[in-house]
């Protein structure tokens, strides 16, 4: 809970964070998520509120555990929750399985830069999360012009 100068350690100024939730002294905490997937790849999972904090015995060591709850990911609008089903995250080894797969760049220009996970089908027209055929990497240009659009995919014999 606390560093050998006496301040806080950031578990506890999260649980100290949870205690004045609690007791109506302050609003939640948002915390945006990160996951890694691969050394040095990081994948951005959303912002959460933190709501609820305790501490339990793990391997003879007092350990810190959080609740937190998905919210909409617009900043703009921090205290408008969005119902996002679990089923829309995408799983951590979908998104390996398509980084490998799309060798980490976008596949319509071949950047390294700004990537995101882009839903084929989208989920709002019924593309599933839990498939690496349905999911791509596009850079942050792509999928920004792509949107919610179903592109026709082309093969081309020769």
């Amino acid at each position: 809970m606390y560093n050998p100068g006496g301040s806080l350690t950031q578990n506890g100024l999260f649980y100290e964070a949870v205690i004045k939730f609690k007791e109506h002294k302050a609003i939640f905490e948002f915390i945006r998520v990160y996951e890694k997937i691969l050394s040095g790849i990081w994948t951005y999972n959303g912002l959460f509120k933190l709501v609820d904090a305790w501490q339990e015995l793990s391997n003879n060591r007092q350990v810190f555990k959080f609740k937190l709850e998905m919210i909409g990911n617009n900043s703009s609008n921090l205290t408008t929750e969005i119902d996002i089903e679990h089923s829309r995250v995408i799983p951590a080894s979908v998104k390996l399985e398509v980084w490998k797969r799309d060798k980490g760049c976008c596949v319509k220009c071949g950047s390294h830069e700004n990537l995101h996970f882009d839903h084929i089908i989208p989920y709002s027209k019924g593309g599933s999360s839990l498939v690496a055929e349905n999911i791509q990497l596009l850079c942050i240009k792509h999928n920004l012009q792509k949107r919610d659009n179903i592109e026709q995919i082309v093969a081309i014999a020769f």
